[in-house]
């Protein structure tokens, strides 16, 4: 089988796949790295290095990524891209949501390396680029997830001045593609958010979710969470009961809480209500997914993606909404840009 798109496509294609088949990081990483390494040679350096058997002696390049690069170079498909695009390559969910997933524009909650993702800023930019998105909201956890390597007020900052700097290249680039400045916040004990109100000032879209003691007493969880809703800097509620119902990580009960005073909450303030599209939270349960549904919420659709390959999770989160036969017009990733953000910085009189 032929295969003309080359090496660093080849390698992006096969990380790619194994996070969207959840497999192991080390896997993964050893492709992108090998990828990284050699962009920046010339053609005829790669086939010299090919042809002298010396692939390997490049930083980065191991044996199992020479053989995909020197079958590319060859211009047949390597044999651990064919093995993989049969496994993992496939409809996610045999066509249920792709109709949904079409009307999405983009993804407001996804992570980098700054944080608990795998990969640079700019390869999940690319990605999502490539998936179709119009945009991609980057949302780093906030400090208080140190387990996570969660983002102070200064490190956020410098943040932000990537993030200027890689819509800069893109629009000189000619690109209709932007990478949104967000954050995914703690929800603190007492309701507030984990980050300054001057950075939260600065940010495109900000989601909020609980991390700690989500075993914690009802009343005081459902306070908590009313607390957050509160504040007009909050758009989205991420991963509402924290749940864990398969994976790697285990199993874990969702928190206990009014569902719906906080779905009313969330109605009232103009939260939206995330679907969590990763397989091993389906968050909402389909009940309480109803009962927004019922209150007369507003939805996000997520891939809460940590790695590149898991931007394409959203059709998971698209089955779900189909099924429970929610309004697209409600789900604010169906929507253009400028009205995502009017929606999600209202508070400055911006609608």
């Amino acid at each position: 089988m032929t295969y003309d798109a080359g090496p660093v496509a080849a390698l992006r294609r096969i990380a790619f796949l194994l996070e969207r088949g959840r497999e192991d990081t080390y896997k993964v990483k050893a492709y992108r790295n090998a990828a990284a390494a050699i962009l920046p040679l010339l053609p005829e350096e790669l086939r010299a290095a090919a042809e002298a058997g010396t692939l390997t002696k490049i930083p980065g390049v191991g044996a199992s990524t020479a053989k995909v690069i020197a079958a590319t170079l060859r211009g047949e498909m390597p044999e651990r891209l064919a093995t993989l695009e049969a496994e993992h390559g496939g409809d996610l969910t045999g066509g249920a949501g792709d109709d949904l997933r079409a009307l999405l524009r983009g993804d407001l909650h996804s992570h980098s390396d700054w944080s608990d993702g795998g990969s640079p800023i700019e390869e999940m930019a690319m990605t999502a680029m490539e998936l179709g998105h119009d945009y991609l909201v980057l949302t780093d956890h906030s400090p208080r997830l140190t387990i996570a390597n969660g983002l102070s007020a200064t490190r956020l900052a410098k943040q932000l001045d990537v993030v200027d700097a890689i819509n800069r290249h893109l629009e000189a680039s000619g690109g209709e593609f932007t990478l949104l400045k967000g954050i995914e916040v703690d929800i603190n004990l007492d309701g507030s958010l984990d980050q300054t109100d001057e950075m939260l000032d600065r940010l495109d879209v900000r989601v909020a979710s609980v991390h700690s003691k989500l075993a914690q007493d009802e009343r005081e969880m459902t306070q908590r969470m009313l607390t957050a809703i509160a504040d007009p800097r909050m758009n989205v509620l991420g991963h509402c009961t924290g749940r864990l119902v398969t994976g790697s990580r285990g199993t874990r009960p969702g928190s206990r809480f009014d569902a719906r005073a906080v779905f009313e909450a969330c109605a009232e303030h103009s939260v939206a209500v995330e679907i969590n599209s990763r397989p091993e939270r389906r968050d909402p349960p389909t009940r309480l997914l109803e009962l927004a549904r019922d209150t007369g919420c507003l939805f996000s659709i997520d891939s809460d993606a940590h790695a590149p390959g898991q931007l394409d999770f959203l059709v998971y989160g698209c089955e779900r909404a189909e099924a429970v036969g929610i309004d697209p017009d409600r789900i604010v990733n169906t929507w253009p840009r400028e009205r995502l953000l009017a929606w999600a910085n209202g508070y400055r009189g911006t609608v």
